[in-house]
């Protein structure tokens, strides 16, 4: 393993994010205000409480999935695609890296960008809303896998694009509808018994499930499915990554 390999390819997407540091963090923090405004105290005003927790402190571990799952997609998507755009991950893939050394160092800087932003929504979830984690090391470990695992998914998005309209096209019209669709403002108890079906097939149901039991200790799906689906999204993300670069689908130019 190519430790020094890593670390420079890290720390040059690392570079990239600090050098916009104020855009990244205020940006987030200003569209959490908003939810925690329009759905904390607007909608809130009228639901006491879901499933024995404040309706303003139940939506908190939705939205910060929301906003990590969406955040790493995108950082790890123009991680990847913009030196494919510019030529220059031609040279990177002339060097002598495998690809777990180029993976590692992309996708784990974009999770890193993605927690950092969501660590900023917990923390101004309390500004808004009387806020206790039952199970601190459980949601960080959730928090840490779904900014792997997303991260890794959006680098498979940046190499498959063909252009930067392409790389919102995922997050904008499937991963933004699953996680609004995954009781990410609402418990799936709420719904009618056949919706209720039907949201058992969206996966991101069971991260936010497996995350929100981490803070209130209730969830709409078992913790040990979560944990399977979320471990099984992230095998199957470096399944694909592994295939791309065997067969050199869409890298080589």
């Amino acid at each position: 393993m190519n430790g020094t390999a890593i670390a420079a390819i890290y720390r040059n997407e690392m570079a990239r994010f600090f050098r916009t540091l104020a855009q990244s963090f205020i940006s987030p923090v200003l569209s959490a205000s908003l939810y925690f405004v329009v759905f904390g105290a607007a909608i809130g005003s009228r639901i006491d409480e879901v499933e024995g927790v404040s309706y303003g402190a139940f939506i908190v571990p939705g939205l910060i999935m929301l906003t990590v799952m969406t955040q790493a997609i995108s950082n790890a998507s123009f991680g990847i695609y913009f030196p494919k755009f510019i030529g220059t991950f031609n040279e990177l893939l002339s060097a002598p890296l495998n690809f777990l050394e180029i993976v590692i160092g992309y996708a784990g800087a974009a999770a890193t960008k993605s927690m950092f932003i969501g660590i900023i929504i917990l923390i101004t979830s309390f500004f808004f809303v009387d806020l206790q984690i039952a199970h601190p090391m459980a949601m960080l470990a959730f928090l840490v896998l779904t900014c792997v695992s997303f991260a890794l998914f959006g680098f498979i998005i940046g190499i498959w694009a063909g252009n930067f309209e392409q790389l919102q096209l995922i997050p904008l019209l499937v991963i933004t509808p699953l996680v609004f669709l995954g009781g990410s403002f609402y418990s799936i108890s709420m719904l009618p018994p056949v919706w209720q079906t039907i949201s058992m097939f969206n996966p991101v149901v069971y991260l936010i499930s497996g995350f929100r039991w981490a803070f209130f200790g209730v969830a709409d799906v078992p913790i040990g499915l979560s944990l399977l689906a979320i471990g099984a999204f992230t095998a199957a993300c470096l399944g694909v990554v592994a295939f791309i670069f065997k067969t050199g689908w869409r890298i080589r130019q």
